[in-house]
């Protein structure tokens, strides 16, 4: 019985020199990394407007991030890896994290967003087993139960798509940085890593309102639009009767003239005269409804030209490389 009480002993002792060994392992090869390491000015300028805390300012160190452009970015970050509004990657073991330097100034916040989004991967990783369980537990129930972003939602459904293994780690990312509200749990967790959350899901609604106002402003022209259309075909049908009814009176005004019917002639044309007028008067404010319809499709056109360079803006693959 004692021997075996030792045998346990020792068995116990070996697994916790075990797990110091791994501690003092990662300890290691963190300070081989950040051993001196200056950050970019302006990767530190990231970690304050994220306000990072200690913790999540050594992830990110850890992990050298690069901010930068064209093939640079490309041959690291794969087209599409991120389903969400953020441009960068976080590659696995530490080994780098990549945000792409978005140039329109109307897009100021990806940049932050996605140094915390890729952040948070590397906190994930790090994750024990007992702790992933929790937390994975604690995002599971809140995008089952109380998350009501659509556009939210559809980034994690389009992750069960692409990455059906990774979807609670980007729910971790995803929530943590976009999320407005979570339950007292989640955001006390995320405590760690930001001392006021609300700043980065702030960018994160600073930029992509970028989209959502012009997509409402495309929207509302499009009603517009459809409404004037409808409005001007009607008219259109309506001049075609109003001026085959002219000239069916033209006609008649015509032949009574020639064969001396002048007392009809002259009982007829008060009223085709005013057929013309009326005639000249929808065909007046249909021209002006046509004017109306164009200046409004080169509104239109115009903010979703907008649209369309903001979305150039956050596609690497689309743009010219670096020089």
């Amino acid at each position: 019985m004692k021997r075996r009480n030792i045998q346990t002993g020792i068995l116990v002792l070996l697994i916790i020199a075990g797990g110091l060994v791994l501690l003092k392992r990662q300890a290691v090869l963190d300070w081989l990394k950040l051993h001196e390491y200056t950050p970019p000015a302006a990767v530190a300028a990231l970690v304050r407007d994220d306000t990072m805390t200690a913790e999540a300012t050594h992830l990110l160190y850890v992990n050298h991030p690069d901010i930068t452009t064209g093939t640079a970015f490309t041959s690291h970050c794969p087209a599409g890896g991120e389903k969400t509004v953020v441009l960068g990657c976080y590659v696995g073991n530490d080994d780098g994290i990549y945000i792409y330097k978005v140039s329109d100034t109307r897009l100021d916040g990806v940049e932050q967003v996605t140094a915390a989004h890729e952040m948070l991967h590397a906190a994930y990783r790090r994750l024990s087993s007992s702790e992933r369980t929790k937390v994975d537990a604690m995002l599971t129930s809140y995008y089952q139960h109380d998350l009501t972003d659509q556009r939210i939602k559809d980034t994690i459904a389009a992750y069960k798509k692409s990455e059906p293994n990774d979807v609670v780690n980007e729910m971790h990312s995803v929530f943590g940085t976009e999320a407005v509200n979570l339950p007292a749990p989640l955001e006390q967790y995320y405590r760690q890593y930001f001392s006021n959350r609300a700043a980065v899901t702030a960018y994160t609604a600073q930029y992509e309102g970028e989209f959502t106002s012009r997509q409402a402003e495309v929207s509302d022209y499009d009603a517009q639009l459809a409404a004037l259309k409808a409005q001007i075909t009607a008219n259109e049908a309506q001049l075609d009767q109003q001026k085959s009814a002219l000239e069916s009176q033209a006609a008649q005004l015509q032949r009574e003239r020639a064969s001396g019917q002048i007392a009809a002639y002259n009982s007829g044309v008060p009223g085709y005269n005013t057929a013309v007028d009326n005639y000249n008067s929808l065909l007046e404010t249909t021209k002006n409804q046509i004017s109306q319809y164009n200046s409004l499709v080169e509104a239109r056109n115009a903010v979703a030209l907008e649209e369309q360079q903001l979305s150039q803006a956050l596609s690497p693959s689309a743009l010219p490389a670096a020089q």
